[in-house]
């Protein structure tokens, strides 16, 4: 009589061949390829269960991203209307300030030339020298650029021509040590002349006497004088003033306003009369330089207390600049 149930191979066998075949199955697929195919075909069956999984998180980071923009649009609109409303104030007051400022002028007979003819230039390459601080900018002779003709940007005074190429000039920075420009202070009208500390946006206050009437944190604005930079324009702020009494002058540094490290578009100036003089033809280009020498006493009379012998010096090195 024969059992109900038949008696099949050991489990030692079984695990043997379950383990054999795997390896076989194993060994075809890396070495042939034979279930590519196959394995195929399972991915695209389990594809849409993947995504069905994945919906869920998909929708979340949707409404999540959706409520967080909505709510940075409302943020960034409440912070834009604050900030219009304040520069709407301020260019109310400015346009008080200007025709109060071309009123007092007029009565004084000093105009204040401010419809310069102004032309924006883009930095294309910084000098690599560390001893000199130079740019390249995009404007050339082609487009009326002239040596020593004056530079500035949004914050103030960035430096002056030093060379004209056809399509490209060469700006040497404010804070060039070779640079020097007469300034004065904004709180009491001192005129002095300020050089290129040639470091960390560093500006230096040269030849003058201790008793002078600056103090830290005044500001420096372009004085006019010597005919090369426009007058009024933002230079620097005094960050130092120390003095020695072994030293006949007082050790006073500044800041400049304009971050040279960041200027990208420049703003070439052509002050009103040497749009005028260039319309002339019996004007030559040497006809600003006439002027200088006079004009370079009374920036430092006013500083002076006891002798002139200090304005020799500073007197050489805006000349010097300025050609």
């Amino acid at each position: 009589m024969k059992p109900i149930f038949g008696r099949g191979p050991s489990l030692q066998l079984r695990l043997f061949l379950a383990i054999l075949l795997s390896a076989s199955l194993m060994l075809a697929d890396s070495r042939l390829g034979a279930f590519a195919n196959i394995r195929y075909l399972l991915n695209s069956a389990v594809a849409p269960l993947q995504y069905a999984a994945n919906l869920p998180r998909e929708m979340l980071d949707v409404l999540r991203g959706q409520f967080s923009s909505h709510q940075r649009l409302l943020t960034e609109n409440k912070a834009l209307k604050r900030d219009l409303l304040v520069m709407k104030s301020n260019v109310l007051l400015l346009d008080q300030l200007q025709q109060e400022n071309q009123r007092l002028r007029s009565l004084l007979g000093s105009p204040f030339v401010r419809d310069e003819r102004k032309m924006v230039a883009e930095v294309m390459a910084v000098d690599s020298d560390p001893y000199s601080y130079q740019v390249m900018i995009n404007k050339g002779r082609v487009d009326g650029v002239y040596e020593g003709q004056p530079v500035i940007n949004d914050k103030g005074i960035v430096g002056q021509v030093s060379y004209v190429g056809a399509h490209n000039s060469r700006v040497l920075l404010l804070i060039d040590p070779t640079n020097a420009i007469p300034v004065q202070v904004v709180r009491n009208d001192i005129r002095v002349i300020a050089t290129g500390g040639g470091r960390n946006h560093q500006i230096l206050l040269e030849h003058v006497p201790s008793s002078t009437d600056i103090k830290k944190g005044d500001l420096l604005v372009s004085s006019g004088l010597g005919g090369r930079y426009p007058e009024g324009y933002p230079v620097a702020r005094v960050t130092s003033f120390s003095f020695d009494n072994k030293r006949p002058f007082a050790q006073i540094t500044a800041k400049a306003t304009v971050q040279f490290d960041r200027l990208r578009y420049l703003l070439l100036v052509w002050p009103t009369d040497r749009v005028k003089m260039s319309s002339k033809p019996a004007v030559t280009e040497a006809a600003p330089a006439t002027v200088v020498e006079p004009l370079v006493a009374p920036a430092v009379a006013p500083v002076t207390t006891t002798t002139t012998a200090p304005v020799v010096p500073a007197s050489n090195k805006v000349n010097h600049a300025n050609q």
